[in-house]
């Protein structure tokens, strides 16, 4: 006694004839086209000690399979082919008597060798494993389907078309709608499925177990073969297909399913009527915090369907915004609630422009939580009374976090731990709202206050890999990841980024980075005419009177390249501004230090020591907690003292050393450098000129060509000092500049005349300008 079991297609014809040639004795079989007969067979079968063959189980008249049940007990041996659903309990009856006496066997999907064969009969060759691979998926591994399709896996063939079209016009044709729902291939719910089919669950359920059964669904059950599906679509009209998705599309909708989901399906159905719109916007409105760039468009099909624009307004100013585009916050709203999300944007649109102070009035007049929003640009515009009160406004906890961590600011050490905490809260709840500035750039700056460089980096890494804040945000954290790594005197991330930005536009707040980082890059390699192109750009910015505690940092940078340029018009206002916002938040020490080390540092470019001893002096009489601004304050006093000839190599090399640990390489190079060239100890010169270079890193500019190969035999060395020449260096700035004496640029020079064998200076810089094309 054998029970094989297998879907429609899977070989269980084949399987009893392999049964019955291993049987060695006489066979009888039993189909559904057996007649009045079968008694006489089973009578002859039971005398004959033959075996009987019973196919397609399932389709046998009741008064057929309950004979046939007589028969087996009565001890005629039966081998029984069925479907695997069995519907009635006469065959289940039946069943249990032939699987009590012998094996159930499972036909299911064809092993790579079987699909191989299969492959070569049809082609004629050897089958690949590509071509294997192609026909197990395409088929799912089912015999009648892989034998169709065997020479052309990704096609359709007409006879599997006509047998689906015979299969749906018999009894199974109400299962049609079924089968081009699932053809679909789409990922519905059990209830969506209902829904589109217009069949109650169990009816559904039913449907897939005669579709499983008729060999057209892959093993698991879920889903229609895919070349079946293909054949299903194939003969569905284009009109009939749209209607197919505008279906599912509505059932989608009445089962609360996902928009977008069902804006896909209404997309493919090209549906453009109010309902379609209205799906459109619901679509976009899910995506515009999470993806903005599909969002915007799917406002723009809720448009072409008909939707008013003032209902999309808002929206698509929270994507936009996002995206970095310019938007429109003067057009209609659809409500007051509109209006209030229409506010929030406009708040992050002036904080991405780089004015926190309109950001901030435009928050605290905008819904919640647009108040505790205001906070941070608040702060580092030297409102904290205002800050405190907004503070207390209603607002997502990763927002209220970030307002907490704000109101810390005046105290860098104190608002790090905080701002840490608010960026972890934004990762893993991301407020739907257009954020003025992450937590994660913030907190980079704060760190970088707080000589915390480490920090700064990894918050800013984690923000570019999880995407916070959405596109016009990637740009921000993108930008001051450069911008750390060269303050700790790593420039290749900075000329990366230069030329990633190289023509983009930019808003203004990353304009101003920008042009402190290519400041920065021209200040450490002397490159003046790339100190000329970052005060283009920065110079407007700064016209905007519009800085603020948060843009200290990269102020420092632009305001140092004024001084060098000799555009002083511009530092005064912009220090005056900084000054007033210490005062109105009682002049916290860590920002005071910030603002006057950068009067510190303009006064060593312009050789003031005047100034620089009066500056000197302010940072004396202030205690800072954190270990950067201590370290700032002792060396400026160094610096003031180096710039009136007053050098204590040791004292240098201590305070220097702390610049160092408070991740300020640079400036710490260019105070030893300073010490060294205004120091009459040779000696000492030599030590301090080889600590500054031991701190230097090499010029980020293009490595120069070898030496002699095309520079009249000058070396690299010689290279830089006659560009620095042409620069209209002077012998000490030259110095200053390379870490050199007074007296070994001079020697430089000499060499350089003789090997252009120049007989006078003027001579020199000719030749030289024929030789040192000016780099672009």
């Amino acid at each position: 006694m054998t029970v094989v079991v297998g879907v429609d297609g899977s070989g269980r014809t084949r399987r009893l004839d392999e049964i019955a040639a291993s049987a060695g004795r006489t066979t009888v079989r039993v189909t559904p086209a057996t007649g009045a007969d079968l008694a006489v067979l089973l009578e002859q079968a039971r005398v004959d000690g033959a075996l009987v063959l019973v196919d397609d189980a399932h389709q046998l008249s009741i008064e057929t399979v309950r004979s046939l049940t007589v028969a087996a007990r009565a001890g005629v041996t039966m081998a029984l082919a069925r479907r695997p659903t069995i519907d009635s309990a006469e065959l289940a009856d039946l069943d249990g008597v032939v699987a009590g006496q012998g094996p159930v066997e499972q036909l299911g999907p064809l092993p790579p060798t079987a699909l191989a064969a299969l492959v070569e009969a049809a082609v004629g060759r050897p089958a690949t494993p590509e071509q294997v691979t192609a026909l197990q998926t395409a088929s799912a591994g089912l015999a009648a389907i892989a034998v169709e399709i065997a020479a052309d896996p990704d096609g359709t063939p007409p006879t599997l078309v006509a047998r689906l079209q015979r299969r749906f016009a018999g009894p199974g044709r109400d299962l049609a709608g079924l089968a081009a729902i699932l053809a679909l291939g789409l990922d519905l719910a059990d209830e969506a499925v209902c829904t589109a089919a217009g069949l109650k669950p169990a009816e559904a359920a039913t449907g897939m177990r005669s579709l499983r059964d008729a060999g057209l669904l892959t093993p698991d059950g879920e889903r229609l073969i895919p070349a079946v599906a293909r054949a299903v679509l194939v003969e569905l009209p284009p009109t009939e297909r749209r209607r197919l998705h505008e279906t599912v599309a509505r059932a989608l909708l009445a089962t609360d399913a996902d928009p977008v989901r069902a804006a896909e399906q209404l997309r493919a159905a090209r549906a453009r009527n109010p309902t379609a719109a209205d799906v459109y916007r619901r679509a976009a409105d899910r995506l515009r915090f999470t993806d903005p760039g599909s969002a915007l468009t799917w406002y723009d099909d809720a448009l072409d369907a008909g939707a008013e624009p003032s209902t999309v307004a808002a929206g698509r100013a929270e994507a936009a915004t996002l995206l970095g585009m310019p938007v429109d916050l003067d057009g209609p709203v659809e409500a007051p609630a509109d209006a209030g999300r229409v506010a929030l944007v406009a708040g992050a649109a002036a904080a991405y422009d780089g004015r926190a102070g309109r950001a901030a009035e435009a928050l605290l007049g905008a819904d919640p939580p647009g108040p505790v929003l205001a906070v941070p640009a608040l702060m580092v515009t030297g409102q904290p009374a205002a800050a405190r009160s907004a503070a207390t406004g209603s607002a997502p906890l990763p927002v209220r976090r970030l307002a907490e961590a704000a109101l810390a600011m005046a105290d860098p050490q104190a608002a790090l731990p905080l701002l840490i905490e608010a960026a972890e809260g934004f990762e893993r709840t991301p407020p739907q709202v257009a954020v003025p500035d992450p937590p994660h750039a913030i907190g980079a700056l704060i760190a970088v206050a707080a000589g915390d460089c480490a920090t700064a980096e990894h918050l800013l890494e984690r923000a570019v890999a999880s995407g916070c804040g959405g596109p016009v945000a990637l740009d921000r954290h993108r930008t001051l990841l450069a911008w750390v790594r060269m303050r700790t005197g790593r420039y290749d991330s900075a000329l990366a980024e230069l030329r990633r930005l190289a023509g983009v536009a930019l808003p203004g707040r990353e304009r101003l980075v920008y042009a402190g980082l290519t400041a920065g890059i021209a200040r450490r390699s002397g490159d003046i005419a790339q100190l000329r192109a970052a005060w283009s750009v920065a110079e407007p910015v700064l016209a905007r009177r519009a800085v603020d505690l948060s843009q200290l940092e990269v102020v420092e940078e632009l305001l140092v390249a004024a001084a060098r340029l000799r555009q002083h018009q511009r530092i005064a206002p912009v220090l005056a501004d900084l000054d007033a916002i210490l005062d109105r938040l009682g002049r916290p020490a860590a920002w005071t230090v910030s603002v006057e080390w950068i009067r510190l540092q303009i006064a060593v470019v312009d050789e003031d020591p005047l100034t620089a001893e009066a500056t000197a002096a302010r940072l004396g009489s202030l205690d800072p907690a954190g270990f950067r601004q201590q370290a700032q304050c002792r060396a400026a006093a160094r610096w003031s003292a180096a710039l009136r000839g007053d050098v204590d190599p040791d004292a240098v090399l201590t305070d220097a050393a702390a610049l160092v640990a408070a991740e300020l390489p640079w400036e710490s190079s260019r105070l030893i450098g300073q010490a060294a060239v205004r120091t009459t100890d040779a000696a000492a010169a030599r030590r301090l000129l080889e600590r500054a270079r031991e701190l230097s890193r090499p010029d980020p500019v293009p490595d120069e060509t070898a030496p002699g190969s095309s520079h009249g035999g000058l070396s690299d060395r010689e290279v830089e000092v006659a560009r620095l020449v042409l620069a209209g260096r002077t012998h000490r700035e030259i110095g200053t500049q390379l870490f050199l004496s007074p007296k070994t640029v001079e020697h430089h020079v000499a060499r350089i005349r003789g090997k252009l064998g120049a007989t006078t200076r003027a001579e020199m810089i000719a030749t030289l300008r024929s030789l040192l094309p000016e780099e672009p």
